[in-house]
């Protein structure tokens, strides 16, 4: 399957969830096994060597790949939640995105010095939810910390928000 094939299944809607903002709907890229295979398998062989040990998936559609690359990876996974959704001690950021401002979540005890992150969620745009994302992994002191996206918006040049020595993927590109 190619990655045109993949990027043919995304369905755009326009002005949502308010105007101006191009959204990627990746349900539809789930509804064939097919597809759904193709991902699984070019995530496990891009990260099957990194000695991944937590897969941190970001909500909520950071949870649709994340617990499945897990699973593949023989690795943990961690999820990071919006407020009020997580029971335990928590450590939060707040970022700016592109429509609004948010706070994500991760529980206290979810990852440890030891652990190889692979940090995960659907889409690179302006990258505020992944910076904040990763400043929370990086405050639990883990070893190393891998970022990967289902979707990239190229021209955002969000890329450049992360340090050099951390290694950025995507498996879909998209000019906007």
């Amino acid at each position: 399957m190619s990655t045109q094939t993949l990027k043919n299944a995304i369905r755009n809607i326009s002005n949502f969830p308010i105007d101006g903002i191009e959204f990627k709907d990746i349900t539809t890229l789930f509804q064939s096994p097919e597809r759904l295979q193709e991902l699984s398998d070019t995530m496990y062989e891009m990260y099957k060597d990194k000695g991944i040990t937590k897969v941190v998936g970001i909500e909520s559609r950071g949870f649709f790949m994340g617990p499945a690359i897990a699973i593949r990876l023989n690795a943990g996974f961690a999820p990071i939640r919006k407020p009020g959704k997580l029971p335990f001690d928590v450590l939060e950021e707040s970022y700016t995105k592109e429509y609004g401002v948010d706070t994500i979540q991760i529980h206290a005890d979810a990852l440890d010095k030891d652990d190889v992150v692979l940090l995960h969620d659907d889409l690179l745009a302006t990258g505020g939810t992944m910076v904040a994302a990763y400043n929370l992994v990086k405050k639990l002191g883990v070893k190393k910390v891998y970022l990967n996206f289902l979707i990239e918006l190229e021209d955002l040049g969000a890329r450049k928000l992360f340090p050099e020595d951390v290694e950025v993927e995507s498996i879909l590109k998209f000019d906007i």
